[in-house]
């Protein structure tokens, strides 16, 4: 291995834009959309509510994606949401995005997925998925995806590209047989007005009690669109970064938000609405209707290629934030260290020993609770950014650079996702107040640890504000 001191310089620059719009897809579609849709039916239990809960959730990750793509198109080092962080505001309040992200966010919610990863794996094996059989193939699929993006960031990316390729396959399949159903299909417009206000005339209870259960219902939501900013972890191994990435961050959003609304109108026309917020198992029960128990094993193969490439995304992409940690001194000095495949093997195997511990741990639940209050508050500041760096290139002129992408409707739209990130981040705290506060507090450990790492280390590189208009 070979000390570095430049991402830029040093990391292999391999990725095109077909692979990075299959980062940005992998990193949001695991699990959720399989399963949440029925934790949304519950809170909003109307065919036109359940929509629109997933469409307002789409428009929300396409305005950050608008933003990120901004962000991305002014610089190609690696780090994502840390090197913007650090360059906008602050390198402690960079390290502490960091170290969320590889103690709650990204650790807490692989182990999850490996979890589930395994229990889908045993039922198509026919096998007993206790807990410690569970364990045991998720940690042998957190150590196989380990060893595989170790080998270089073109194995990593060939691995990540065929389990999405092979997830959207399943979820095809899922709103091809889908459609097919009808017998079940419950109408079921009625807003949850009438519901909450008994059938009262009056207005304003059922109208505040319909908004209250509507910010609920983008908690999942939300939950199941977050992992799209993630593909800029690896901008410093994307060919033409400035242009790719923030290509790739809007095609792939834009057909996540196909792909849920999709699913979530074959699962209301399948079920109903009503039917839906009683079924926990939604894309099972679609594919048991339409095909019987052998439409439930398909779907249940597709879970499984789901999990998986959402581990390998997340073991592909995550690492780089360590990596550019340590390249400013703030973090263990192997960690910005490439292996012969010129990739961080230090940070790869950091994040999937991490991972492996927690899955062991049993933690895995418990601490996966603790991410939504975490996330949405990084998602505002990182919006935020754009409003320095605008200001920035305003009052020096020798920042002024021609711009590749630009958030549209700016500052309208830009403010629209903070305000959403703060509105999920309220609802979160109001619903689950002990989880929230968990897990602000593991956040504010940074903190300590922040001023531990600066009066140990002095930064390696000189690191210049990105050139934004």
């Amino acid at each position: 291995m070979t000390t570095i001191t430049s991402s830029e310089a040093h990391l292999a620059r391999r990725l095109g834009l077909f692979d990075t719009t299959m980062i940005v897809m992998g990193g949001i579609i695991g699990s959720g959309i399989f399963i949440n849709p029925y934790v949304v039916a519950q809170q909003v239990p109307s065919t036109i509510l359940i929509l629109a809960a997933w469409a307002f959730g789409g428009l929300i990750a396409l305005a950050g994606a608008f933003i990120y793509a901004e962000l991305s198109s002014q610089t190609s080092a690696s780090g994502g949401q840390y090197v913007y962080l650090r360059d906008a505001f602050h390198p402690g309040l960079a390290f502490v995005y960091g170290w969320a992200l590889l103690l709650v966010t990204q650790s807490g919610g692989m182990a999850a997925v490996a979890v589930t990863f395994a229990k889908y794996v045993c039922t198509l094996g026919r096998m007993e998925a206790n807990d410690n059989v569970a364990a045991l193939l998720a940690t042998i699929v957190l150590i196989v995806l380990t060893m595989i993006n170790c080998l270089g960031v073109r194995a990593g990316s060939t691995t990540q590209n065929l389990f999405m390729i092979l997830k959207l396959i399943a979820i095809a399949a899922l709103i091809a047989f889908g459609l097919t159903v009808t017998g079940a299909s419950i109408p079921a417009i009625a807003t949850p007005t009438a519901v909450a206000s008994g059938g009262s005339t009056s207005l304003s209870p059922g109208i505040c009690n319909s908004l209250t259960a509507f910010g609920a219902a983008l908690i999942p939501v939300q939950f199941a669109y977050g992992g799209w900013q993630t593909s800029c972890f690896v901008a410093g191994e994307v060919r033409e970064p400035r242009k790719n990435l923030p290509r790739g961050l809007l095609l792939g959003v834009l057909g996540v938000i196909a792909v849920y609304l999709s699913v979530n109108f074959v699962c209301v026309h399948a079920l109903g609405a009503e039917g839906l917020g009683e079924t926990r198992t939604p894309a099972s029960a679609v594919m048991r209707l339409a095909l019987g128990e052998n439409g439930a094993r398909i779907i249940a193969v597709g879970i499984a290629l789901s999990t998986a490439g959402f581990l390998s995304q997340s073991m592909l992409t995550a690492p780089r934030v360590y990596f550019a940690m340590a390249e400013d001194g703030l973090f263990f000095a192997k960690l910005a260290k490439l292996n012969r495949a010129r990739v961080p093997a230090f940070a790869i195997a950091l994040q999937g020993a991490l991972a492996v511990v927690i899955t062991l741990s049993g933690r895995y639940e418990q601490i996966l609770n603790y991410v939504i209050s975490v996330d949405v508050i990084f998602f505002a500041l990182t919006a935020a950014t754009v409003f320095v760096f605008r200001h920035r290139a305003k009052t020096n002129p020798s920042l002024l650079k021609a711009s590749p992408a630009r958030t549209p409707g700016h500052p309208f739209t830009t403010l629209f996702f903070i305000v959403a990130c703060a509105a999920v981040a309220f609802s979160t705290l109001y619903r689950y107040p002990h989880n929230s506060l968990i897990g602000l507090g593991i956040m504010l450990t940074g903190l300590p640890a922040y001023l531990f790492w600066r009066s140990q280390k002095t930064p390696n590189v000189e690191h210049p504000t990105p050139n934004i208009e």
